[in-house]
């Protein structure tokens, strides 16, 4: 018998050069490109999460919507959330102010996209001292964040996976 599968449009949101493309595509190839290019408008990559047995080993083929960190929250003014089943933002470890814009962010999405399971990424932690605490980052829970490396690729199939699972849960 075959699996079955679903599909899910997941955002990755946050500023510009936090390493969302460099996540999405640690992801999807299992490496990490130094030759960085920014993203402009919005980049679609997809890639098929295997679920766990307690999801009836289903696969769901995730819809990356990549976007222009240049956004910032002027992207709920834009089409590109409609049917997104969920979202990721990301943040750079080594910049404060990128923290903010993670919070703003899932504000924004409480708001436009309620009830839809959100992550919260702080990237590139292979650059700073995992010890060091986290500011509050509201509205964001703290079983809501994780601690990835695209570098080295800590975290990023795990935080991936926690939002297949938590998308899939839910039916949405």
């Amino acid at each position: 018998m075959e699996a079955k599968s679903r599909s899910a449009k997941v955002m990755l949101l946050g500023d510009i050069g936090v390493g969302k493309t460099s996540l999405a595509r640690r992801l999807i190839f299992d490496r990490f490109d130094g030759d960085y290019k920014t993203t402009i408008g919005v980049d679609i990559l997809t890639y098929d999460m295997r679920l766990p047995p307690a999801c009836g080993d289903e696969t769901m083929k995730l819809v990356l919507w990549d976007t222009d960190g240049d956004f910032g929250e002027a992207i709920f003014s834009t089409m590109y959330l409609n049917g997104a089943a969920g979202a990721i933002i990301v943040a750079d470890a080594t910049r404060p102010d990128s923290f903010a814009r993670m919070s703003a962010l899932a504000t924004g999405l409480e708001l436009h996209l309620p009830g839809r399971p959100v992550k919260g990424l702080i990237n590139k932690i292979d650059l700073v001292d995992q010890a060091i605490a986290l500011p509050p980052l509201r509205p964001l829970r703290h079983d809501q964040l994780g601690r990835t490396s695209a570098l080295t690729g800590v975290g990023v199939r795990e935080m991936f996976g926690d939002l297949a699972e938590t998308i899939w849960r839910r039916g949405t």
